[in-house]
């Protein structure tokens, strides 16, 4: 294993006609990946391929826009399931406890806050979810894989509040004032392919401390150059390990060696 895919989604419906061969072509590559769970259902799912796989590993939780009604993505949940999304999901503290405590779940998320074109009355019911996760994640000793989209300052509070352990800060969008915050409570950040195409955070990935950085790709979204356009896959991580190298101005297989160290320490990978 060079690279690490430390979010990624290779239990969604977008891979249902080639997903052996995905996670083939990522093994080809030295890439393992952590397969992450939006709801129950694709949660149940990460944990069976993280069994299946020895370069898969799982996250299990509730996604933010899944405790409310929310738009259905086909690529998550393919073309059924649209009245499972509509009512939301209510965390289920032992379902998950359960999925949890499995040997190949290394995290509990993605759980976290999202506020982009919410409705005011769904922040009290994403709390009360994102609460129960971090506590579940205290019960069982595992980190968080934390999703927040606008609403940084919100998470930070909660966090501070109610978490015991740490974990990564998925797809980080932030600036770096935001950055220094949660690199303090001792949270990894992770970039996605993203940073091959835009300099909006350069000013974080060189200014983080390397041993806080984490790549991934979270596929199926946001493809790297240069396959943008087509579907993403956790074999492009190496674009992005490759990206931070070069933001850094850093050798890249130092870069990715310390990329991986980070991925065995967070998740605590052996």
């Amino acid at each position: 294993m060079k690279y690490f895919d430390a979010h990624t989604h290779a239990n969604f419906a977008a891979y249902a006609d080639d997903r052996p061969a995905v996670i083939a072509r990522a093994k080809e590559a030295g890439v393992g990946m952590n397969t992450v769970g939006t709801q129950l259902d694709t949660s149940t799912e990460a944990v069976e391929l993280a069994g299946q796989y020895d370069n898969v590993w799982a996250t299990v939780g509730l996604h933010p826009i899944h405790t409310t009604k929310s738009y259905h993505d086909t690529q998550e949940l393919g073309e059924g399931g649209k009245e499972f999304t509509s009512r939301g999901e209510v965390f289920d503290a032992a379902a998950y406890e359960i999925l949890a405590r499995n040997p190949r779940t290394i995290a509990i998320g993605e759980c976290g806050l999202d506020y982009f074109r919410i409705d005011e009355s769904t922040k009290e019911t994403q709390i009360d979810a994102f609460v129960q996760q971090i506590e579940l994640a205290n019960k069982v000793g595992k980190p968080l894989m934390l999703h927040i989209r606008n609403a940084y300052e919100d998470a930070l509070e909660v966090l501070k509040a109610h978490a015991k352990v740490r974990g990564d800060v998925h797809f980080f969008a932030g600036d770096w004032e935001v950055a220094k915050k949660f690199l303090d409570l001792g949270f990894t950040l992770s970039f996605t392919g993203v940073i091959t195409f835009t300099h909006d955070y350069d000013e974080v990935v060189k200014n983080a401390p390397l041993d806080m950085i984490l790549s991934e790709t979270d596929a199926p979204y946001v493809t790297p150059a240069p396959h943008r356009g087509k579907r993403n896959e956790p074999a492009y991580v190496a674009l992005v390990a490759q990206k931070i190298a070069e933001i850094r101005g850093e050798d890249e297989e130092a870069v990715a060696a310390q990329l991986l160290t980070n991925v065995r320490r967070v998740f605590n990978i052996g």
